[in-house]
């Protein structure tokens, strides 16, 4: 057992298994599975690239014994900072083949992170993209060799550059060139050990590192596939960066073990999107409020042909019941809204919920034995229908993060639950209602303010496109709200804007004490509104 890592307990495990949840398959045998299942149907197509299942299986074997052949097996870990390229998803299931973990990090990621990553796990290899958005990771890699010296392998998609330099050199090498012959008999990887790390989403702090098990992970990927109905004809096209656990799950694993086809965007743009919904057909995507609204404002022109979209999914940060209403009309699909974590449980709307609580939840969890409970601050569960801290414990949740012992003991209870750090409320049939984050909360002398709660009315105002409310510090109140907002068209004023709530009927406390115009609201490198960073703009 991985050193680090937190097993679920037999009884826990036994449940999961007899409930058909776990089966005794990990990833690379997974994908073998469906090559010989359906061998000639499309599992994948990013830019000029459209490989059938038995083509990905036959490259990741390929990719697998040169991985093999430079030396990394079984229990070593690679941390992997790839843009949506072909060569990420056969790399993939090649790390899981031979039983090697990749450490997920994201394209936005600087040297600050990624040798955090590969110090804290020993990595011995960093697979990178030559540049990508302008930036030259060839260059970040020198800095993490020349740091970490775990580090023996750095494998570029496209040009190594000068670096270049045979395996085992701490050269740069091709990962086209990373092709070995047949794949030798290798110990089997066990379902039950660690297939990957994903990357916490919190916004804080460098991210804290979830291991995730082959059987677990999967099981979560055929969960998402059977909740969402999807076939042998879904073509799903994933446009937010693959590394995050939504398009990997809702995405990759949920189309896979469907049978259908994934398709790679290069970025969730208009621009970048709408081409391939048409020439793909693309029938299911993912997206955040922000490229939603995108998306709704470009339809308009109707310069692609998108009518193939049967659905457009929208999670990562809550979508406001204002714009929810809007999604439909304006893409001409049905709206589905997700929640999810790296840390396991996921919620989607099935495709026969009513319109009504499509607009207002966030989704039902996608496993019948996925437990939740809603607490308050002393771990007592609130009465049905208040809102309280999310907890969630079940087969696909884990129980712990890699070597954080102290933060586990604050993020898990004793019996097993994850503490989610949101604040929700339940309707009646199960689905989610998420309002907002524990600390996410304003404190204005004593009373306290939902930020979402005030953003979604805010939001509901014509010339308001995007807002995040935060609470910067005061020596009289402890806290002042700011109302910072992406305008749509003529700014408003803050004037406007508490004229605009007093009319809606909110509690003059929860006015905003003052009001900053951005042209854009900062992100975490997960995609996250970083309303740190805005406190540090303007307080």
């Amino acid at each position: 057992m991985l050193e680090g890592f937190t097993p679920w307990p037999e009884e826990f495990a036994e449940r999961y298994r007899a409930a058909g949840h776990w089966t005794d398959e990990n990833l690379g045998e997974f994908l073998r599975r469906l090559a010989r299942s359906h061998p000639g149907r499309t599992a994948l197509v990013a830019g000029p690239h459209r490989w059938t299942y038995a083509e990905l299986d036959s490259r990741t074997d390929r990719m697998a014994a040169g991985l093999h052949e430079l030396g990394i097996g079984a229990g070593d870990r690679v941390v992997v900072q790839l843009p949506n390229v072909p060569e990420l998803v056969t790399l993939f299931f090649a790390l899981f083949r031979i039983g090697a973990q990749p450490v997920l990090a994201l394209p936005a990621h600087r040297s600050s992170e990624i040798t955090y990553f590969c110090e804290f796990t020993e990595a011995v290899a960093y697979v990178i993209t030559d540049t990508h958005l302008g930036f030259d990771y060839r260059e970040l890699a020198a800095e993490v060799v020349a740091r970490v010296p775990t580090v023996k392998h750095v494998l570029v998609a496209g040009d190594p550059g000068d670096r270049g330099g045979p395996g085992g050199s701490r050269g740069f090498v091709a990962l086209d060139d990373v092709r070995g012959g047949s794949l030798p008999g290798l110990p089997r990887p066990d379902p039950a050990g660690v297939a990957l790390f994903l990357l916490s989403g919190g916004t804080t702090g460098v991210p804290k590192l979830v291991p995730r098990a082959h059987q677990e992970w999967s099981y979560s990927g055929r969960a998402v596939a059977e909740a969402c109905g999807y076939d042998e004809n879904t073509v799903h096209m994933v446009n937010l960066p693959l590394s995050h656990n939504w398009p990997l799950t809702h995405g990759l694993l949920a189309t896979f073990h469907a049978g259908g086809t994934l398709v790679l965007a290069p970025g969730p743009s208009p621009d970048e999107s709408f081409p391939l919904i048409e020439r793909e057909r693309v029938t299911e995507t993912g997206l955040i409020p922000g490229a939603a609204l995108l998306w709704m404002e470009a339809a308009e022109w109707g310069e692609h042909d998108i009518s193939s979209l049967r659905r457009v999914t929208i999670g990562g940060t809550k979508l406001q019941p204002e714009l929810a209403r809007r999604v439909e009309p304006a893409l001409g699909c049905r709206l589905q809204q997700a929640f999810g974590m790296a840390e396991g449980l996921c919620g989607f709307h099935r495709p026969d919920d009513p319109a009504d609580v499509v607009l207002v939840s966030q989704g039902l969890p996608v496993s019948p034995d996925d437990e939740v409970r809603v607490v308050d601050e002393d771990d007592d569960d609130v009465a049905p229908g208040e809102v309280g801290q999310l907890l969630a414990r079940g087969p696909y949740t884990t129980r712990g993060y890699y070597r954080a012992p102290e933060h586990n003991a604050r993020s898990f209870t004793a019996d097993g639950f994850y503490r989610s750090g949101d604040l929700v409320r339940l309707l009646p049939t199960g689905h989610v209602i998420f309002e907002g984050r524990v600390k996410d909360q304003i404190n204005r002398g004593g009373d306290k303010i939902a930020a979402e709660e005030v953003e979604n009315h805010l939001l509901a105002h014509p010339n308001v496109r995007e807002v995040a409310f935060v609470g910067l510090p005061d020596e009289i109140l402890g806290e002042r709200s700011c109302a910072c907002v992406v305008p749509r068209g003529t700014p408003p004023t803050l004037a406007e804007l508490t004229a605009f709530l007093r009319g809606r009927g909110v509690a003059a406390f929860k006015f905003p004490d003052r009001l900053e115009i951005v042209e854009a609201l900062p992100v975490t490198p997960l995609g996250k509104v970083s309303k740190k960073q805005l406190v540090g703009m303007f307080g």
